[in-house]
């Protein structure tokens, strides 16, 4: 494809946080690629918040899931929107035959997504999966899709983008709870959407959060994680300082990332959130147990605490057995590699 002749680029993102996060890359390289066009990122709301401030994109393309008889006028609504776009490239991040689907029927003349769930005949440029794929990074995997562009593959990292405004009043939404701005942040995100394989067990964190307030007390954690997460995350905080805050449920996307940013530390699993500090450059100790880090890891800073199981990783939502991926994982060895990055 003729660089000069690409007016409209189109680039469905990622459903998942962490997915879209290492989906990022791909519009830097478009930007740089085709300096000329006009970028749109179409992504499910409210995670298409994460890249308001995208200096790579023209536009951002928010759309809601429904079911049942909505559904069906809202992709309608969806494809007349593709269709008054008038794009000349589509690229699909996801691998859904719906996503498909709406790019053709929306008139999008050259599409390009990996082949997956019988949607090749929807699709101008198929394009395989990496023979290593399991092995292989998430951003690098993506990247696949732009070598028919001859974008060649780049170690272009994740980024997020908060502007002064944003982090001022960050520390505001503190302000709340009594935090100021000489206490030292850390931030603890003991949850993670697939599921409780994924999870270092709830009383492990209590006892690690204890130690760390116990340490200094300058030190304040913030427990992040979604409404589902809320009576968990209670649990973790009962019995422990004021110091101790649950902000399960309480913040917009564009808060958390604000509040991530300022945290001197992020404890966390496998996660969304966890691919949201790396972007936003806060060091991070990751923790993993049923996933793969070569996969999914934090790609900026591979600062991970994994056992060698036999059966990890297992991709399971639950664990069928005695979760020896995630107990073999002591709180002293968490706390002393949390302590070495705030001693720094």
């Amino acid at each position: 494809m003729e660089i000069d002749r690409v007016k409209k680029i189109i680039v469905r993102m990622p459903n998942w946080v962490g997915d879209l996060v290492m989906a990022t890359p791909i519009l830097e390289l478009l930007r740089k690629a085709f300096p000329k066009a006009e970028i749109t990122a179409m992504a499910l709301s409210p995670i298409c918040q994460l890249l308001e401030k995208d200096p790579s994109i023209n536009e951002l393309f928010c759309f809601t899931r429904h079911k049942g008889f909505i559904r069906r006028i809202h992709e309608r609504s969806i494809i007349e929107k593709l269709c008054r776009g008038k794009y000349d490239l589509g690229i699909l991040l996801t691998n859904s035959f719906s996503s498909a689907w709406w790019f053709w029927q929306g008139k999008v003349p050259v599409r390009m997504g990996f082949k997956a769930h019988l949607r090749s005949l929807l699709l101008t440029d198929p394009v395989s999966f990496p023979k290593d794929k399991e092995q292989t990074h998430l951003v690098h995997v993506y990247q696949e899709l732009l070598k028919g562009l001859k974008i060649a593959p780049s170690e272009t990292v994740p980024k997020l983008y908060l502007d002064k405004e944003e982090e001022s009043q960050a520390w505001d939404f503190l302000q709340r709870y009594g935090v100021d701005q000489d206490k030292i942040l850390i931030g603890i995100n003991p949850g993670a959407a697939y599921g409780s394989a994924k999870c270092y067990p709830p009383e492990r964190f209590h006892a690690l959060a204890q130690r760390l307030l116990d340490e200094n007390e300058r030190h304040v954690i913030l427990f992040f994680g979604n409404l589902g997460q809320a009576e968990m995350i209670k649990g973790i905080c009962k019995g422990l300082p004021e110091r101790a805050i649950n902000l399960s449920g309480c913040t917009s996307i564009r808060e958390l990332m604000s509040l991530i940013k300022l945290c001197e530390l992020f404890l966390t699993n496998d996660s969304g959130p966890m691919h949201i500090a790396d972007a936003l450059g806060t060091e991070l100790i990751a923790l993993f147990g049923s996933t793969n880090p070569k996969k999914t890891g934090p790609y900026r800073q591979m600062n991970i605490i994994q056992k060698d199981v036999e059966c990890s990783p297992c991709y399971r939502r639950t664990c069928p057995i005695d979760f020896r991926c995630m107990t073999r994982i002591e709180v002293d060895e968490v706390f002393d590699a949390a302590m070495q990055i705030l001693r720094k």
